[in-house]
């Protein structure tokens, strides 16, 4: 594709062509110095933004943002296929076709003759091929689960996987009465000053209110993000008032914030 043709054609179905044209015109000489510059580690730092954008804007139901951080997402997918196809490994289309042989191969419900009546017999359906593609089957069962995942997405993913064996709670009392439990113990570590045993009972109680949350079908990373939301809100309001009474955030005692954030709670 000629530079006129990367920079005026429309055809819709010709977009993702045109997208692997530019990238590889900005990695060959003459082109960008900074594209030509980066390599598969230089960019994990980019990937990883670009995927925390992109569910931001889903959070936010902004289609118009979601459809550019989907473009950002996607031009990493092209730049390591990019990468990649320089030293002669794999291209772009041998990642669209592996994508595409796995999922006809995980949904023999769609595609072959097995049988799946819902979701739940779907996800083991899923699971139990997974582990016979990458035998994993001699291996625990947990093995590699949620790997490269931040922990609190991980342990969503440790829980559930743990749940498609049966083990989990038979309803939400125990999984509350867990929480207080460890609650109790995080209690008594701060209390006995033992900071390695604190530190591990916090841990256990995060991980308890993980599972709370997979129980009532709330994911715990959106849970945190409203969280973070609130707090910021709050706090900006804080600032707001301090402002207003003719102080500021450095002025102000502790409680001269804590009356404002007091009022700032009742808005």
């Amino acid at each position: 594709m000629t530079d006129a043709e990367m920079m005026t054609v429309t055809d819709p179905a010709r977009q993702i062509e045109r997208l692997r044209a530019i990238m590889h015109r900005l990695r060959a000489p003459g082109g960008c110095p900074w594209d030509a510059e980066q390599t598969h580690v230089s960019l994990i730092p980019n990937l990883i933004e670009e995927a925390y954008e992109t569910v931001d804007a889903i959070q936010r139901a902004d289609d118009a943002d979601m459809r550019e951080e989907l473009g950002d997402l996607l031009l990493q997918v092209v730049f390591h296929s990019e990468l990649a196809q320089e030293t002669g490994r794999f291209d772009l289309d041998e990642v669209a076709r592996g994508i595409s042989d796995k999922l006809v191969r995980r949904h023999p419900h769609v595609f072959g003759e097995s049988d799946a009546s819902d979701s739940d017999a779907v996800l083991r359906q899923w699971d139990a091929i997974k582990r016979g593609e990458k035998g994993d089957t001699a291996k625990p069962f947990l093995h590699g689960t949620g790997k490269g995942l931040p922990a609190l997405l991980k342990a969503v993913k440790l829980q559930k996987k743990a749940a498609k064996v049966g083990f989990d709670w038979p309803d939400e009392v125990g999984v509350t009465g867990k929480l207080l439990e460890e609650v109790d113990e995080l209690r008594a570590a701060l209390t006995e000053g033992d900071a390695a045993a604190v530190a591990e009972e916090m841990g256990d109680v995060m991980f308890s209110l993980v599972n709370l949350a997979r129980f009532r079908k709330l994911d715990p990373e959106v849970l945190m993000a409203a969280a973070n939301a609130k707090f910021e809100s709050r706090f900006g309001e804080v600032e707001r008032t301090l402002l207003e009474n003719g102080s500021s955030l450095e002025a102000a005692t502790l409680d001269e914030m804590e009356a404002a954030w007091v009022a700032a709670k009742g808005c």
